[in-house]
């Protein structure tokens, strides 16, 4: 059945193999893998869950890691939330999440409550805001930072597992060694201070694993947590291929349900489109074009790449994509099947939509 995302399994173990050389061996940092790209699919999760190189198995979502935290633990690994755990998550984040990223004392306090009721000690990690405006205690401001630590070190059921920083995400600030240097810094601040030592000091996410490379990820930096990395083969702060990496190891296919010559311009005035927006036609005369079955609902079309050169695409409503086949020297007709590669944006929503089949080759 169409649409349906193409998963080929070896391309990601390659993928993973190739990221874990560059980040342990090379880096001689820990390795977290963010299963929320392919929404933990379990074929994923098991390859990931069985590979040796891997330390740590993380996600946003406390309904992913439920799904996969038994197999993770039995493996040897330690299951992480990377998004700020909402209060009302608390019992599942203490009893399906080993380590938790913080920057909330209210937060934490409910998480030292039930982690008491479940008379467990669940690791958290405080995170440092260097810029990019996301989660994080904000890094001038000492006495915040400072406080909570020192409030966490007061409960008895946490412990303060390391800091770390989210990068580019959000304010697309590129990590640099500068301002991982800072991250380090916050580190050594708080060890001498508290007299502790921290696991980890994550450095962030695929954007950081560039400065590896170019040796000039800062020496405290013990941790890396990558998921566009592994699943599409590149680094996010400049969008370059990481050696050993492949990019398509995600195929999107969808099927063709009209062909029709038309004039590639609207007829009549222009308004908004269902998304609100108000588009801009190019003028290319009478062209080919193709109706393909999947649209804004399932993925994103600003981030997918037809493997066809000769293929653009020209938009999509919820549940159609236009495409100009008419440079193409294919001669399509209804019934075929257009493949594209998938960048991130793509990845997220066809990995979510219930009507995109995952198919593993």
């Amino acid at each position: 059945m169409y649409p349906r995302l193409m998963i080929d399994i070896n391309k990601l173990r390659s993928n993973l193999e190739g990221v874990a050389r560059i980040t342990k061996e090379q880096g001689r940092c820990s390795l977290m893998i963010v299963t929320k790209g392919l929404c933990a699919d379990r074929e994923m999760v098991k390859l990931v869950c069985q590979h040796p190189a891997v330390d740590f198995v993380a996600d946003s979502r406390i309904h992913n890691l439920e799904t996969y935290a038994c197999r993770a633990r039995k493996a040897g690994k330690q299951t992480v939330l990377l998004r700020l755990p909402m209060a009302c998550e608390i019992e599942k984040v203490i009893k399906f999440a080993d380590i938790s990223f913080n920057s909330e004392v209210a937060t934490l306090r409910l998480l030292n409550e039930e982690a008491a009721k479940q008379e467990k000690i669940h690791k958290v990690v405080l995170m440092i805001d260097l810029g990019d405006l996301r989660e994080g205690i904000f890094f001038k401001n000492e006495e915040a930072v400072l406080n909570t630590v020192s409030e966490i070190l007061s409960m008895k059921n946490l412990e303060l597992y390391g800091i770390a920083v989210n990068l580019t995400c959000y304010g697309a600030i590129i990590p640099k060694y500068d301002n991982l240097s800072q991250l380090c810094d916050w580190a050594e601040k708080i060890e001498t201070k508290f007299e502790l030592k921290l696991q980890m000091v994550s450095g962030g996410n695929s954007s950081s694993i560039y400065l590896i490379e170019k040796e000039e990820l800062p020496e405290g930096i013990n941790n890396l947590r990558l998921g566009e990395a592994f699943l599409l083969g590149n680094d996010t702060a400049y969008g370059t291929k990481l050696p050993g990496a492949t990019d398509d190891a995600l195929i999107l296919e969808a099927q063709i349900i009209e062909l029709k010559e038309k004039p590639s311009l609207p007829i009549g005035e222009v308004g908004v489109d269902a998304f609100g927006q108000k588009p801009y036609y190019e003028d290319r005369g009478v062209i080919k074009r193709a109706i393909i079955a999947i649209g804004q609902q399932d993925t994103d079309i600003s981030s997918m790449t037809p493997l066809d050169s000769g293929i653009d695409i020209l938009g999509a409503s919820s549940d159609h994509m236009i495409l100009d086949v008419s440079q193409s020297e294919k001669k399509y007709e209804v019934g075929d099947i257009v493949k594209f590669k998938v960048g991130y944006g793509a990845m997220l929503k066809t990995a979510t939509s219930g009507y995109v089949e995952k198919v593993y080759s």
